[in-house]
């Protein structure tokens, strides 16, 4: 059996607050969270699952004026490498480089895209050799 994250254990209308989070900025009030959700729960119901994310140390909030925002206490870093590890286990077997090479032969990318990603692992390679 595959070990899932902490973030996997959730259920899936907390991970989906935590995802619109992010998608926000990392810095919403909960009305803003209500609005990006697919079939919003009422007002009170997102308060509630947040002062629980807040609880179980995945958000923080600051007070601005009379509102809340809320933000991740992890990295938007570490969030999207989280969110794509079930992805990575279940299609991929958990190689990112079988998922770069699915998406890149994917898409119908143009050239300056394709030129853009070059220049990306040049890039790293590079800072690679740097080191």
């Amino acid at each position: 059996m595959t070990r899932r994250t902490p973030a996997e254990q959730l259920p899936p209308r907390y991970r989906e607050i935590l995802h619109a989070v992010f998608a926000l900025g990392n810095r919403a009030s909960a009305e803003d969270i209500r609005a990006h959700l697919a079939k919003p729960p009422s007002y009170s119901a997102v308060r509630t699952m947040l002062v629980r994310l807040e609880q179980r140390g995945y958000l923080r909030h600051h007070k601005q004026g009379t509102r809340y925002l809320y933000s991740a206490t992890t990295s938007a870093h570490t969030a999207r490498r989280t969110a794509l590890q079930p992805y990575l286990r279940t299609f991929f077997g958990g190689s990112v480089g079988r998922m770069m090479t699915a998406l890149l032969r994917q898409e119908d990318w143009t050239d300056e895209e394709l030129e853009a990603l070059h220049a990306e692992i040049q890039q790293v390679r590079k800072e690679r050799q740097e080191r």
